[in-house]
């Protein structure tokens, strides 16, 4: 996902989580060479469905990678990028050519399973350096890089929490997805505070297969959101998305029985707390797919309404 800036240490606030979304912070703000907040092309070319997984990689996928006129074709410079993350399949932990700062190089192992076993690996704060000047992003203070890596990997970390949750509630069905759902956000027996443990020891959990970044397209939600944000600027008035992942996640049910769910992530930049403390939210929701993507996204959106306007609390108490 996109570079951010922040304390190396997120704050007791930035780890709570808000139903059906978490609320995600950061205790500073973006440096101006931060890639988050510029737009870039999305990646065109269709990835292969199946590839070996090197030794973990980061979910983040970097936009076009420019072809160097020295080398014969794209084809030749995305030949050596892994299908399912479109990062180099070797990041290189050297110190790069005049800097002045050592960055470590140890990589955190995430709490997101890959689709073929294991976890995966975010990159150390050298490998995210040498990435950002290969990406052309010669201004970010080097002492900052932690602090970014900490922060990527947080948002990361939020995100999957989120997609744990909603197979929590429909990886055994729709029947099962609205008994879940019909008590609203704060009734149901599932919540996002429980983050991304997989307590279901009769079924396989969710794996994450591949994902890939596109900043430069907006979700149908998102567009349709800045439309209503002119209409009624009072009600919606919000700055759009500063970023899109698509995340592919393996789904199996109690037979055994796996499909791949496409799921969506719009990244926002809310108002900053009166402290001045920049908050960031995540919106993950499964693309509309399929009919039955369709449905879940409905009652888990229609069941909380519902629950909140019927006063359900009120008549459970």
């Amino acid at each position: 996902m996109g570079w951010f800036w922040a304390d190396s240490t997120p704050s007791a606030a930035a780890t709570a989580a808000a139903a059906p979304h978490p609320l995600l912070r950061s205790d500073a703000a973006p440096p101006p060479g931060c890639p988050m907040h510029k737009p870039s092309s999305s990646l065109k070319a269709r990835l292969p469905e199946a590839a070996s997984t090197p030794a973990g990689a980061c979910p983040y996928v970097p936009p076009d990678v420019p072809t160097p006129a020295s080398e014969p074709s794209k084809s030749s410079v995305f030949s050596k990028l892994n299908p399912l993350n479109n990062m180099p399949m070797h990041l290189s932990q050297k110190r790069a050519e005049g800097q002045t700062v050592t960055l470590p190089v140890e990589r955190e192992t995430s709490t997101i399973p890959k689709g073929d076993g294991g976890l995966w690996e975010y990159p150390s704060p050298q490998q995210m350096y040498n990435a950002m000047l290969r990406k052309g992003y010669t201004d970010t203070p080097q002492d900052a890089v932690e602090s970014m890596v900490a922060v990527h990997n947080f948002l990361n970390e939020g995100a999957w929490a989120e997609i744990v949750e909603w197979e929590r509630r429909f990886s055994q069905g729709l029947a099962h997805g609205w008994a879940q759902c019909r008590r609203g956000e704060e009734g149901s027996l599932a919540s996002a505070a429980l983050g991304p443990r997989w307590e279901d020891a009769e079924m396989e959990e969710p794996k994450l297969v591949r994902f890939m970044g596109r900043p430069g397209e907006l979700t149908p939600k998102a567009q349709m959101l800045q439309l209503l944000s002119r209409v009624y600027p009072r009600k919606f008035e919000s700055e759009p998305p500063f970023d899109r992942h698509d995340w592919f996640v393996k789904r199996c049910n109690r037979e055994g029985m796996c499909k791949e769910v496409r799921y969506v992530i719009d990244y926002y930049s809310g108002p900053p707390e009166p402290t001045g403390e920049p908050v960031f939210y995540l919106d993950v929701r499964p693309a509309v797919d399929t009919p039955s993507a369709a449905v879940e996204r409905l009652m888990r959106w229609g069941g909380d309404v519902w629950w909140r306007a019927s006063g359900g609390s009120v008549r459970e108490n």
